[in-house]
């Protein structure tokens, strides 16, 4: 029978409380508790230790054996992070980090995870994996206090890049992911990544760029400002939210996050896999200097990959993967092509490519130098 707790993610997301403060643990039996437990003994567990974006634990490309159960384990951090050198954000993060780290199973494993909400945590979280199928995503059997975890298994049936987020009813479910609460598993094919030919397929790298979209108040002062809590945040917060203006747009956390001595690399001839969240505004990523050579913009490798994007584009709530090969050395430039978002509020990430310059793909042929305005550069109009 479902219980109250159920209640709070389905079809009573409206008539949760504007936040839960300290929750009682709350005694009552799951949603599911009247199914017959899956018989999974046969199968070989394997644990794996997540890391934080825009790196990814290892794994295999191709499965080396049959459906396996995966274990994650996830601690909920609830944080102050710096935004910018002027702007702090009170967030919500798996694991500490803007994303959460990124999780890579094959296409019919089991992915089990024990999510951790830790005692000195003031609010009720949990997890809706997109990839996942029943009790919206596991956010219905998810929800946890302050002071509890659980453990939550689902089969992944489908091949692709997926969000997970945070989702805990009503209104808490959009503060929640634009506090930085929103992360990406991808589930490879067990034969590996295919090209639009059906040809197999690799990379040398793979990046995550998770992007975020943030909402942080000002005060009279025009001055960001910075609280104390999260509970003390939330009603400026949502002031601001509710303009569906964002104060700051950005990868992994915060502006500058992977530029500098934070930027990506690569090495000439190297093929990068970037995958590439947004869990609540559309995005358009680019490759400045390069292109996506195979993309599966929807982020789902049962679909035939795009060619030769220029940029692409991904949904709100969704993940998308690029693939591409780098044939020259230098500083690429990976943005948001919605410019004003990536030069102004903060949606660019650099990456710096070793290698050999090739003049055959481009070659300065005249370096500039300065011109006679009166007899050059004229043209047949008058």
């Amino acid at each position: 029978m479902f219980t109250r707790r159920a209640a709070l993610m389905g079809a009573a997301f409206v008539a949760a409380a504007p936040f839960v403060m300290k929750a009682a643990h709350a005694q009552e039996t799951a949603a599911n508790a009247g199914a017959a437990p899956a018989d999974l003994s046969s199968l070989t567990r394997r644990k794996v230790k997540l890391v934080a974006p825009p790196f990814v634990h290892a794994h295999d490309q191709i499965a080396p054996t049959g459906p396996e159960i995966v274990e994650f384990e996830m601690k909920i951090v609830e944080k102050e992070i710096q935004v910018d050198e002027d702007a702090w954000l009170q967030a919500f993060t798996f694991n500490g980090s803007v994303p959460g780290p990124m999780m890579v199973v094959h296409e019919g494993d089991y992915v089990e995870l024990t999510l951790f909400n830790p005692p000195e945590n003031m609010l009720q979280h949990n997890i809706d994996f997109h990839a996942a199928t029943g009790a919206l995503g596991g956010g219905a059997l998810t929800l946890v206090n302050p002071g509890e975890k659980t453990v939550l298994r689902f089969k992944a049936t489908r091949p692709g890049v997926f969000v997970y987020h945070c989702a805990p009813g009503g209104p808490m479910i959009p503060w929640h992911v634009v506090s930085g609460m929103s992360g990406c598993i991808m589930v490879l094919p067990r034969e590996g990544l295919k090209d639009h030919l059906g040809q197999p397929v690799s990379y040398d790298r793979v990046y995550y760029i998770g992007e975020n979209d943030f909402y942080i108040p000002r005060g009279q002062d025009g001055s960001y400002m910075r609280f104390a809590d999260a509970g003390e945040s939330y009603s400026d917060t949502l002031a601001v939210m509710n303009g569906l203006i964002p104060t700051h747009v950005v990868f992994n956390g915060r502006v500058g996050a992977l530029t500098g001595d934070n930027a990506l690399t690569a090495e000439q001839g190297e093929t990068v896999l970037f995958v590439h969240s947004q869990a609540n505004r559309d995005s358009r990523p680019h490759l400045i200097g390069g292109h996506g050579d195979l993309v599966w913009e929807a982020g789902k490798f049962n679909n035939l990959p795009d060619r030769d994007l220029e940029t692409w584009f991904i949904r709100g709530g969704s993940a998308g993967a690029a693939l591409y090969t780098f044939l020259q050395p230098g500083v690429y430039a990976y943005v948001n092509h919605n410019l004003i978002e990536a030069v102004n509020l903060g949606a660019t990430a650099h990456v710096v490519v070793g290698g050999d310059w090739n003049n055959d793909l481009m070659e300065q042929v005249v370096a500039p130098v300065e011109y006679d305005a009166v007899h050059e550069g004229r043209t047949a109009l008058p």
